[in-house]
């Protein structure tokens, strides 16, 4: 079998640009290797496609017979590294956290511990009947966070 810290490896070597790094690395049992890489402004095919080429040179199919797939972190797909999160500070996020709940807000810090998001939140004020809705800034541990996702609204 492919062993993915091999892979990982040779495909942090062979990144085309300072910018560009890995974000994830799928290798199934039956030779299908999965990479996803990710920027800190923006990947182009041309980046996949000659890190694809590279690998491809580098690994034996005589050895071992494998499919690679080289693409770019899209939107939509959950952030996992410290990394991605800073790329998006001042951007919306959806986050769900461990114990279900579902946050749609504005991230304003993410550090090695966690992230700072904010969002408006309605309360009760003590002496109104309405509830008035305030700006809340709110910090969050990794350790909470189940996913998050960049959050486009199309309205």
């Amino acid at each position: 079998m492919i062993d993915a810290t091999k892979i990982r490896e040779l495909a942090q070597e062979n990144l085309t640009r300072d910018d560009l790094f890995l974000v994830d690395v799928r290798v199934s049992p039956a030779g299908e290797i999965e990479l996803t890489i990710d920027s800190d402004g923006s990947v182009s095919v041309d980046d996949c496609v000659a890190l694809s080429r590279t690998l491809e040179e580098i690994l034996d199919r005589d050895e071992e017979d494998f499919s690679l797939t080289v693409s770019s972190a899209g939107i939509g797909q959950p952030l996992r590294l410290l990394r991605q999160y800073r790329k998006l500070v001042g951007s919306p996020l959806e986050v769900v956290l461990v114990n279900g709940t579902k946050i749609r807000a504005k991230l304003t810090a993410a550090d090695e511990e966690g992230i700072e998001l904010s969002y408006s939140e309605k309360v009760a004020v003590p002496g109104k009947k309405r509830k008035e809705e305030i700006e809340v800034v709110k910090r969050y541990a990794f350790t909470e966070i189940k996913t998050a996702v960049e959050y486009l609204d199309f309205k």
